[in-house]
């Protein structure tokens, strides 16, 4: 093989990853994040009354062309995001204890935060969705309750909800960084800033959620 052939396989690749490092930033966003809010202000929900959150899951699950909706809208960007989410857990190289700065620990974070993250969809999808469908599950409050009142599970849902919205914040400056939606030093600092504010509002709204689960 000539260098030049060489050279052109190295920007092709090049251009490859670029590309898919563009779709995995933007599904992160969009639908991935929105559909983390809509998550979250559903659960939110049942602070106010555990019939409210009921009739809202009702409403969900009664959506039209759901399970299309599914597989289409949430399952297959969330299984792309993962995949190369997991790559690149895979190839990145930790190095916080050589350069302990504030980026670098964020960086170091958000694939801590992504392996919980993907561990806790499985297990949640498993345990509501998968469930409901194959023994007639009732997704309601009362089934929340329940699983929520063992503390093994309490504790697996505190930890995954913190790692999943600050998986989520730190995401949205990485996308604006990425996309160049955001340039200059200072504008960036200011919107981590405001992205970790963004992580402290949501995780306290899924906090909540959790605790009026568990009264």
């Amino acid at each position: 093989m000539s260098q030049a052939n060489v050279i052109s396989d190295q920007a092709g690749l090049s251009d490859y990853h670029f590309f898919v490092r563009k779709l995995h930033s933007a599904l992160g966003l969009f639908p991935i994040g929105i559909f983390l809010l809509e998550h979250l202000i559903t659960n939110s929900l049942a602070a106010l009354s555990p019939a409210l959150y009921d009739k809202a899951i009702g409403h969900l699950m009664n959506l039209p062309y759901l399970g299309l909706i599914e597989i289409l809208i949430i399952a297959l960007p969330l299984t792309i995001h993962a995949i190369y989410g997991l790559y690149i857990v895979y190839v990145a190289k930790n190095n916080i204890g050589r350069y302990a700065y504030v980026r670098n620990w964020m960086f170091y974070l958000q694939r801590i935060s992504a392996l919980i993250t993907f561990a806790f969809v499985l297990v949640h999808v498993w345990q509501l969705r998968v469930a409901h469908a194959l023994y007639g599950l009732e997704i309601s409050y009362v089934t929340v309750q329940q699983l929520l009142a063992q503390p093994f599970w309490l504790t697996f849902y505190i930890i995954s909800l913190l790692a999943a919205t600050f998986h989520f914040s730190n995401g949205l400056w990485n996308f604006s960084v990425s996309w160049g939606i955001v340039i200059g030093e200072q504008s960036q600092q200011f919107l981590w800033k405001l992205c970790m504010l963004f992580f402290i509002i949501t995780s306290i709204l899924g906090l909540s959620s959790i605790w009026a689960f568990i009264q």
